[in-house]
């Protein structure tokens, strides 16, 4: 055992030293950015395959050449810094070609979520400040019914030989576009401090926020990972994850290619074609995030799965009761863990394996990521009675912060278009007077050894009974019990008591017993964590990077009215869950849980 630990440490060391190597030039050449990396790769790579899709292949040499043609378009219309151009289009190797030309000149692309539409798509438009937006032949209807909710000076393109959906033809425009070299005289080349993206958060919460990324942290980002996972013209990435996302657009498909790989990439993820694709592509490596690996685990078993030449998988949000498991079934030699916010001023790296944990910082990099745990009560950090933050001890859970500091690139924080949102995340006065801390608004435990685990998303966490309920904790001990294929976990008020009472909406197999849930909660639960109600519907709604939207669910609660799926309420008289019909409900909201389980054995 003591040999496999030094083993490990041994391999988180280099991988450390590889992605600090990579990354220490960036700041010595300020108008060095990813689109003219690649066009340096190009030469370096020529006609190797840089991006392959259903649409087709793009070489080193043609992916540049291809961003080249955006930019002469983008220069044709007067694009230039402080122009954003929002980008509505399904994953394709043309995708990336679109940003990095446009962005070669200094404008700004707005990467939007291909799933939204109406007010939803207008809101993301317009809080970008977009003046031209591309849209896919497929999203062009999308975009089109949103048009009349768009500011009318806004001009809206798509991507199609022929006008769709009332928008003009891209193709048409860009049809006597060359691909010549760029005359440097012809434009003003963005620095590494300008804004080069917009990256939406998900928005379970809320409408997506538009955040700000330099030139410096798409820099940062993908040489950062080429280092971590030692990628090298042998590697082929595997990217099923949205394009739009920081994850599938930025951190797969750069780091893959500044390390002179091929990124496979698929439109979306589908679990019966996963193995298959992974096989027939040989790729060596692949990108997860979110719930990903638990819909693969729970998949019926394929003679793929151990055919495959995988190396690594690198990604967020690999639950420790699903790591083992997944590790183990579909031998995936190493599991490169880490935590990130695509607004975020620091980021943690699980480089040792360690199951369960986001990450750590190492000792000699603690001096340029400040980090801290506070401790949060309702949402909102503690102070002491000199109101400074309290930080939290070992074990503890709390808030994690980055410290914010503009003689530092690695610790800015860059925010969102909306200078209001911007202002929010950021937590002043911490430890000392004038210090400013980015709030990541996780609740994270560090141990004895450095390494932080993710406990909950604040708002995620509630009270009941005077505890601490987290809501991805309960979570994931539902998800293991019998005939549970999905699960949200959410508190909601109830008259009359303090606090919100735990609440978990199912998707459930044949055969599925709420007796068979309730027995084996009461094993691994304690009591004041076990959901006061159980919802049962047919599907989890998820955003595009396979977060749960818990909005709607919060929203409706346990009201039949508005409810049609089947609900229950834990009657503890009986020992059961009961159904939860309109009149158990208006029992509920005259007399609270106690006085409904009385008026429920009064009736019977």
């Amino acid at each position: 055992m003591a040999a496999a630990d030094d083993e490990n440490k041994r391999s988180a060391l280099k991988a450390w030293m590889r992605a600090l190597e990579r990354t220490a030039p960036i700041e010595r050449q300020p108008t060095r950015t990813l689109p003219q990396v690649i066009e340096e790769l190009s030469a370096l790579h020529g006609d190797q395959p840089a991006l392959s899709g259903a649409q087709g292949t793009l070489s080193y040499r043609a992916l540049a050449a291809e961003a080249r043609s955006w930019s002469h378009w983008g220069l044709r219309r007067g694009l230039k810094a402080g122009v954003v151009v929002g980008l509505l289009m399904e994953n394709c190797p043309q995708y990336l070609a679109i940003w990095l030309g446009l962005t070669r000149i200094g404008a700004s692309v707005a990467l939007i979520n291909t799933n939204l539409v109406d007010t939803s798509l207008a809101h993301s438009i317009g809080t970008a400040q977009c003046s031209e937006v591309i849209a896919s032949t497929a999203l062009a209807p999308s975009l089109s019914a949103a048009r009349a909710l768009l500011d009318p000076r806004v001009h809206c393109w798509v991507s199609a030989p022929a006008a769709v959906a009332g928008l003009p033809s891209l193709a048409e425009a860009r049809a006597d576009t060359d691909t010549a070299e760029l005359d440097p005289r012809t434009f003003n080349a963005p620095t590494l401090a300008d804004c080069a993206l917009y990256i939406y958060t998900s928005g379970t919460t809320g409408l997506p926020k538009a955040a700000r990324v330099s030139h410096h942290r798409v820099m940062q980002w993908t040489h950062w990972f080429a280092g971590l996972m030692d990628i090298s013209t042998r590697d082929r990435m595997f990217n099923c994850l949205p394009m739009y996302h920081s994850v599938g657009g930025v951190v797969a498909t750069g780091a893959t290619l500044v390390g002179g790989g091929t990124v496979v990439i698929r439109e979306r993820f589908s679990a019966s074609s996963f193995w298959a694709d992974v096989v027939s592509e040989r790729c060596t490596l692949f990108q997860y995030i979110g719930e990903l690996c638990r819909y693969l685990l729970g998949a019926a078993a394929r003679a793929e799965e151990q055919q495959h030449a995988l190396r690594l998988a690198c990604g967020n949000g690999l639950r420790a009761d699903v790591w083992t498991a997944f590790q183990a079934r579909f031998r995936i030699p190493q599991i490169l863990e880490y935590y990130a916010a695509t607004e975020g001023n620091f980021s943690l790296y699980n480089c040792e394996g360690r199951v369960g944990s986001i990450g750590r910082v190492p000792a000699f990099l603690s001096h340029r990521l400040p980090i801290a745990l506070v401790k949060s009560v309702d949402g909102s950090p503690l102070r002491d009675g000199a109101g400074r933050c309290v930080r939290c001890q070992a074990g503890e859970p709390g808030e994690a912060i980055g410290q914010i500091s503009a003689a530092s690139a690695l610790s800015r924080f860059e925010g969102y278009s909306d200078a209001a949102a911007s202002a929010q995340k950021v937590l002043r006065d911490v430890f000392s007077p004038g210090d400013a801390w980015y709030r990541t608004g996780d609740l994270m435990r560090q141990d004895a050894q450095g390494f932080f685990y993710f406990v909950d998303r604040i708002g995620d966490t509630f009270r009941w009974k005077g505890e601490n309920v987290s809501t991805s904790e309960v979570a994931a001990v539902i998800a293991a019990c019998s005939g549970v294929t999905d699960v949200a976990v959410y508190g909601v008020a109830v008259p009359n008591a303090d606090g919100r009472a735990g609440m978990a909406a199912l998707v459930v197999s044949p055969g599925f017993s709420l007796a068979t849930l309730r027995g084996e909660m009461a094993l691994k639960l304690p009591r004041y964590a076990r959901p006061v109600f159980v919802r049962l519907l047919n599907a989890l709604e998820l955003t595009g990077t396979f977060k749960l939207r818990k909005q709607d669910l919060e929203r409706d609660n346990y009201d039949p009215r508005l409810v049609r799926d089947p609900l229950f309420v834990d009657d503890p008289a009986s020992d059961s869950y009961v159904a939860l019909d309109l009149k158990t409900y208006q029992d509920l909201q005259s007399f609270g849980l106690r006085g409904a389980a009385t008026e429920r054995r009064a009736d019977h």
